[in-house]
């Protein structure tokens, strides 16, 4: 158990409030047949779908669909700072965002959160 005092790097203020995890992105051969799946097996809502990817709604987190050869797999975060790392693009589904990877080299997709307002 570690006895050091929190620094301004670790702690987050609650007016700022945290970042939230937008969706979880895993590869898929065939977004129809796993959609089905997914809303056979549990709870959820599609949230948007075409050809090469789907977003799929929980309580708590989406779950997104998509083709290895079109989209990575990735984890997306809806974050104010998300400007501050390229100019955005706006997708399909209406969402603007920008792709980084973390230091081990994983996707990672930055939402604006003025584009997330109904997901």
């Amino acid at each position: 158990m570690s006895t050091s005092s929190p620094t301004a790097e670790n702690v987050v203020e609650p007016a700022l409030g945290l970042d939230r995890l937008h969706h979880v992105a895993i590869s898929v051969d065939d977004i129809s047949a796993a959609v089905d799946w997914y809303r056979a097996t549990f709870r959820c809502e599609v949230s948007y779908q075409d050809a090469t990817w789907a977003l799929l709604k929980f309580d708590n987190v989406g779950i997104a669909l998509v083709l290895p050869n079109q989209h990575p797999p990735h984890l997306g975060f809806v974050t104010p700072a998300a400007h501050h790392y390229a100019p955005l693009k706006r997708h399909r589904d209406g969402t603007e965002s920008v792709y980084i990877s973390d230091p081990a080299g994983n996707a990672v997709e930055l939402l604006s959160p003025e584009s997330c307002s109904n997901s």
